[in-house]
């Protein structure tokens, strides 16, 4: 398998990804989709390439993905769309045993208030908050009202390797832990979860960036996400795309307002 080059930067996801193949000691084969050369921007093959249509939304919020071991690999993992939408999006490979320095001085730079995105009904209650805080720690602030930019920490793995990142992880203890509830169920189609009300990372940012007052960005990555599954989906089933249906025209009238060129 050949892959063309993106018209992008690398941003911090593919960059991940590019270091973890370099460790490689064979060659990564992608399941799920025809052999053939692939683009290295969007990760699909070239006939269903969406690298021009791709949102870029800058955002006063920010993302850190802590990612598992071969999340990076998969040509389905939607950590990488919210690298392509949101410019301040971190992306980090997770290892038991070590911690990336670089991780460490995000979480303690004073201009960022992480929140661990974690379902808390595994967490102490004490440390569960529902919506962003305040300086001073209270609930239920608008996302005006503090000097420190939220910081989404997302987990960005299968829900066992969540659960044991979670656990894992003791530099995570100190901030609190963001627990959601979307009202809607999870759209994703390309991997399913047992549980209809575990979302995908692409989708958990969205519902993040919505509490964080960052309406268009949580609407682009909505309808980025989806534009990306039907690609995806249409490539592993060898069906051209429908370039002016729904999907795609709702992303781009949301770019038209959107869209920053590099």
């Amino acid at each position: 398998m050949t892959t063309a080059l993106s018209p992008f930067p690398p941003h911090a996801v593919s960059r991940l990804r590019a270091a973890r193949l370099l460790r490689s000691t064979r060659p990564f084969l992608a399941r799920g989709g025809p052999h053939g050369e692939r683009c290295s921007g969007c990760r699909l093959i070239l006939s269903h390439c969406l690298c021009h249509l791709r949102p870029i939304v800058p955002t006063r919020a920010g993302v850190c993905l802590l990612m598992a071991e071969h999340e990076t690999l998969k040509p389905s993992n939607t950590g990488w769309l919210i690298a392509d939408v949101v410019p301040d999006t971190m992306a980090f490979g997770w290892a038991r045993t070590e911690t990336d320095p670089a991780l460490l001085a995000l979480l303690t730079d004073p201009q960022w208030q992480p929140y661990v995105v974690f379902p808390g009904e595994f967490v102490a209650p004490e440390r569960v908050v529902s919506q962003l805080m305040n300086d001073s720690g209270a609930n239920n602030a608008a996302p005006e009202s503090t000097g420190r930019r939220p910081l989404f920490i997302l987990l960005d793995a299968t829900w066992s390797e969540a659960r044991k990142i979670f656990k894992k992880s003791p530099y995570l203890l100190p901030f609190p832990v963001l627990s959601l509830a979307p009202e809607q169920l999870s759209r994703y189609r390309l991997r399913r979860s047992k549980r209809d009300d575990h979302l995908c990372t692409a989708e958990v940012a969205a519902v993040c960036l919505g509490m964080a007052g960052e309406t268009l960005a949580a609407q682009t990555l909505d309808a980025y996400l989806d534009v990306f599954s039907d690609h995806y989906l249409r490539a592993k089933q060898q069906i051209k795309v429908s370039w002016d249906d729904e999907l795609h025209q709702r992303l781009e009238n949301i770019r038209a307002s959107s869209t920053v060129n590099l």
